[in-house]
């Protein structure tokens, strides 16, 4: 819904308007010609909550199944162009591990001079009302959530906090997903923001020009984890 506003707002592309017929004919359509495409999902999350395979499996399947598609059925990939398929999936995996890389590294040094176990420390020093733990544990996992790989602040930080907040009453399940949700915001907000680096390295455009739209995005991100936190019962 954001990204359609925005759209009209800025007037990309073209805009026209049409009978509820219309629109459902061209939906109907759009359906019919991705179907085969909608399956991804399916097979990805299906095979993870099956036990088919791990999550890093289903990447693999997920990416055999696109280029099956793409060379037999839609047909268009063809032979000649794998080899610029596969440099740019080299180049953008290069990106991101780099990244990652270097992340361990500042995490190696955070976790050696204890600077995570000090600021939950500082954290429950300051209050013990779960709701105002829970909104500085957010700031917390949000400005880790710049600097750190999501998995490197999970190994890190979940040993620490998790007590803590089993202490003050909170369940462990929302607690997880805060974290989580926390993490992935991290995750497209600079400077460590692997998702940024891989958009920009696909839309060929540099992480300056992608910061400002970006704001309405990471703002509804925001909205999204404060209801998560203080409202759990739009989890179950």
């Amino acid at each position: 819904m954001l990204t359609a506003f925005i759209s009209s707002r800025k007037k990309y592309g073209t805009a026209e308007r049409l009978s509820i017929a219309e629109w459902a004919a061209n939906v109907w359509q759009a359906y019919k010609r991705a179907f085969l495409s909608l399956f991804m999902p399916v097979i990805i999350l299906g095979g993870i909550y099956t036990g088919l395979f791990t999550a890093t499996e289903s990447a693999v399947v997920a990416v055999i199944f696109a280029l099956v598609l793409g060379m037999f059925v839609y047909r268009t990939i063809k032979i000649r162009d794998l080899p610029g398929i596969f440099w740019s999936s080299a180049i953008s995996a290069a990106v991101v591990l780099s990244i990652v890389g270097f992340a361990s590294v500042l995490a190696a040094a955070l976790s050696l001079y204890q600077v995570p176990q000090k600021t939950a420390a500082l954290i429950f020093s300051i209050s013990r009302d779960p709701y105002v733990v829970l909104l500085l544990v957010n700031v917390l996992l949000l400005v880790i959530g710049m600097f750190l790989e999501a998995y490197a602040a999970i190994i890190i930080l979940a040993p620490v906090l998790a007590p803590a907040m089993l202490l003050l009453g909170i369940d462990p399940i929302h607690f997880g997903i805060i974290m989580i949700v926390n993490l992935a915001i991290g995750m497209v907000t600079p400077p460590v923001g692997v998702n940024l680096f891989i958009t920009c390295s696909i839309a060929r455009i540099s992480l300056e020009q992608i910061l400002r739209p970006l704001v309405a995005f990471v703002a509804v991100l925001l909205v999204n984890l404060m209801l998560i936190t203080y409202v759990p019962l739009l989890l179950k």
